[in-house]
């Protein structure tokens, strides 16, 4: 009997580059690869307000799916101030961003239903695409004419749109005709707002509020609680209509024990603090990308600044460089996660301007060269 039978498929992976391990997190390195954006994941005065809220409950755990017992008098308050920040009727807090991903549209695209998924959505509305029962097309990364293209010749009973709000690879923006196509062709439209809520827009809540697009009933927006929110977890905003079909629907949210009572009271006071700290946020927010733009020529509108290196192995030897002259950690990713290997360079505000200036130098000059 073979002991090892994924052997062949782990030395492919190690000749091509794309073997990955696990490190323990070293806490002596600056972090600039993680979605923690706005830092808030290192303020204590978080941690001690999410205890306090936990601590004024007989429990401290949900114990159950939200539709047996575990819908938790915590989590309601969180939804609530999710739907007066974004405008939207209804919330629903879930497990993670890619539990909520394939919840959404597994449920969401039935038989006879069509799914325009952009080319670079993530990995897990993929998989949730590939579990549902309607019709799966990708249409061109971010391509308003592609879409079109494809919103005019479908049959569909229904169509949904998925799309992110900033793309977590290419940290590019949603294109605002995209989202006016889906309203004005009726289409139903999944905004993934993973790495843009908290991140962009006057009120710091995302792509519709960057765009001063108000929320229509046919749109609903998914958001990650472990990146700007400093917590862990996801909710899913939307009309009353559709929170009420997901309830019914979603695996996700039917037979999964419901989301962590502190890290949805950890997220609820990491939404009040962007709420009081708006502006300094977003002046903090606005010199980083000023470095990024003045160092590495690199526009971005939100955190995260793709470095094209294009080698598996030199983006790999690159993350030990920086780590090791500057004790900074920043991401290296490789095929097939992205179409050509890069350092994935976050601009949070949990690290210096000065540390930002300096790697962000030291990448200019390797480029340079």
């Amino acid at each position: 009997m073979n002991s090892n039978p994924y052997a062949k498929e782990l030395q492919a992976l190690k000749r091509s580059g794309r073997y990955r391990v696990r490190r323990l997190r070293d806490d002596a390195l600056i972090d600039l690869a993680s979605n923690d954006y706005l830092g808030l994941a290192h303020l204590p005065e978080l941690h001690a307000k999410a205890c306090e809220t936990l601590s004024s409950y007989p429990d401290h755990a949900p114990k159950a799916s939200m539709l047996v017992n575990g819908y938790h008098p915590i989590h309601a308050a969180f939804e609530a101030a999710l739907c007066r920040a974004n405008g939207f009727e209804a919330a629903i807090v879930m497990g993670s961003g890619f539990n909520a991903n394939i919840g959404l549209i597994e449920s969401l695209v039935r038989k006879g239903d069509l799914l325009l998924m952009d080319a670079d959505y993530h990995a897990s509305g993929i998989a949730g695409a590939r579990m549902c029962e309607g019709a799966v097309e990708f249409f061109l990364h971010n391509d308003p004419t592609d879409l079109e293209k494809r919103l005019k010749e479908n049959r569909a009973k229904r169509v949904i749109v998925a799309v992110e709000g900033i793309y977590s690879m290419g940290g590019d923006l949603l294109r605002r005709e995209i989202i006016e196509l889906c309203e004005r062709y009726g289409a139903l439209l999944i905004l993934d707002e993973a790495h843009s809520s908290g991140v962009i827009g006057e009120h710091l809540m995302g792509i519709l509020d960057h765009y001063a697009i108000g929320p229509t009933p046919r749109m609903i927006k998914m958001g990650t609680l472990g990146k700007a929110y400093g917590s862990f977890g996801a909710y899913v905003l939307s009309s009353s209509h559709i929170s009420e079909y997901l309830i019914n629907r979603a695996k996700n949210v039917i037979y999964a024990t419901a989301p962590s009572l502190y890290d949805t009271a950890l997220a609820h006071h990491a939404l009040e603090y962007i709420q009081t700290h708006t502006q300094s946020l977003r002046a903090q927010m606005d010199k980083r990308r000023s470095i990024v733009r003045k160092l590495l020529g690199i526009e971005v509108e939100g955190l995260i600044v793709p470095i094209v290196i294009g080698d598996n192995n030199r983006v790999m030897e690159l993350q030990k460089l920086i780590n090791e002259e500057l004790g900074v950690w920043v991401g290296a990713i490789r095929q097939p996660t992205v179409e050509r290997a890069i350092i994935r360079l976050i601009a949070r505000l949990g690290a210096d301007e000065d540390v930002l200036h300096r790697v962000c130098e030291r990448f200019s000059a390797i480029r340079v060269k």
